[in-house]
């Protein structure tokens, strides 16, 4: 199985944690069917953590919870199927889960086999009471086999946080993506963190295994199981658009059954979509870093000498011949996005300039000098597609 874009969905933990059931997955799957979520590339619904029963059966199969999933998860499944939508569940690298329920360490094959028959379409498996004498790889590697060889071609989400330099060996694997931050809450601070963090793992993303930097807290509004102060709207709104440029998984993390209208009209901005999906999946460039140029590389050090960690102006090339733009201001001060034309490779020698359309307002302008410039607010951001044309 091979695939080709970031995936897009919505999953349990991040507002039920530990209080998830059927009834909440099967309402969610309506949902996101009956609301365009679905026609919008949200395809995923996706069970976390605390699904199961402590204790494996005499066949060493992980057992649901009959209590949260009273009819099984194979029926759970088909209900998420008959929404034109697909199943996802989640499981360990270590004999326990996070949450002390069991892993799969030692049983991959038999999870696995487990998963197929009920119909699972994605799996996330995270990387909690490994034994610290195996490494990494192999257990990635082990589950990616097992998932392989199980009969049904299921999306292999690997969540080891980054953890024993995990960009350098990930792709090796067979994961088609890899968790390259910490587990995310629903607050500014933990926003920022990642964002600044994730700047420097940029030229390990691309097709085949995507960066995922967890999933989304948009519209949480502190409730939840990883809620802590809750975000502005404008927060939220540079939250998405950073996942968005950075070309992650978009993942839901909010009862999308009570999401405000503010955060369903930044979940479902289509062109911030578009561009994270965008098919050719260009890694994101910085247009305000310092490049170390003609520099023998050592070891996995970074291609980029700095990182502008309070004002990133990033770019993408699209398929299509058109430029993302977009600009974050992580600092608690008004600050001024400036960016030249040049470092798009469009200096004045080429005869072209930049159509620019606003993702958030749809306003569309022509650049006339060889600049980009506009003002941003603390916390915000602006993000353009950008459209090549004659001077």
């Amino acid at each position: 199985m091979i695939v080709n874009r970031p995936p897009m969905g919505w999953n349990s933990w991040n507002t039920f944690g530990e209080n998830i059931n059927e009834t909440v997955v099967m309402e969610t799957a309506d949902f996101i069917a009956e609301n365009g979520y679905r026609d919008l590339g949200y395809e995923y619904v996706i069970i976390d953590d605390c699904w199961s029963l402590r204790d494996r059966n005499e066949a060493g199969e992980i057992v649901p919870d009959p209590v949260k999933f009273p009819h099984g998860m194979k029926y759970v499944a088909d209900y998420v199927h008959s929404k034109g939508l697909k199943f996802g569940m989640y499981s360990c690298a270590g004999p326990m889960t996070c949450a002390r329920y069991p892993g799969s360490y030692d049983h991959e094959f038999v999870d696995a086999a487990c998963f197929a028959r009920w119909g699972v379409d994605y799996l996330k498996y995270d990387y909690c009471y490994h034994p610290e004498s195996t490494y990494g790889h192999y257990l990635y590697k082990r589950m990616a086999l097992a998932l392989s060889n199980c009969g049904r071609d299921i999306v292999f989400a690997a969540c080891s946080w980054g953890a024993e330099n995990t960009k350098t060996w990930i792709k090796e694997t067979g994961a088609d993506s890899w968790r390259s931050t910490g587990d995310i809450n629903d607050s500014w601070a933990s926003i920022k963190m990642l964002c600044q963090d994730q700047m420097k793992f940029a030229e390990y993303n691309g097709k085949g295994c995507f960066n995922d930097m967890d999933m989304l807290v948009v519209g949480m509004n502190g409730k939840g199981n990883v809620a802590l102060t809750g975000c502005t709207e404008e927060e939220y709104k540079t939250h998405f658009a950073f996942w968005a440029m950075m070309g992650s998984p978009l993942i839901i993390g909010c009862d999308l059954r009570k999401a405000d209208e503010a955060a369903q009209k930044i979940l479902k901005n289509e062109m911030l979509i578009a561009i994270d999906q965008d098919e050719a999946y260009r890694q994101p460039f910085f247009i305000n870093s310092r490049r170390i140029e003609n520099v023998r590389r050592v070891g996995s050090e970074p291609l980029l000498e700095s990182y502008p960690e309070d004002i990133p102006i990033m770019a993408r090339l699209l398929s299509n011949g058109d430029i993302a733009i977009g600009a974050f201001n992580f600092s608690d001060h008004h600050r001024c996005f400036d960016a030249q034309l040049d470092s798009l490779g469009l200096g004045e020698c080429t005869g072209k300039t930049l159509e620019v359309t606003n993702v958030w307002t749809g306003e569309t302008a022509v650049i006339g000098k060889s600049n980009i410039r506009a003002e941003l607010d603390p916390h915000c951001c602006v993000v353009y597609r950008a459209r090549v044309i004659d001077k």
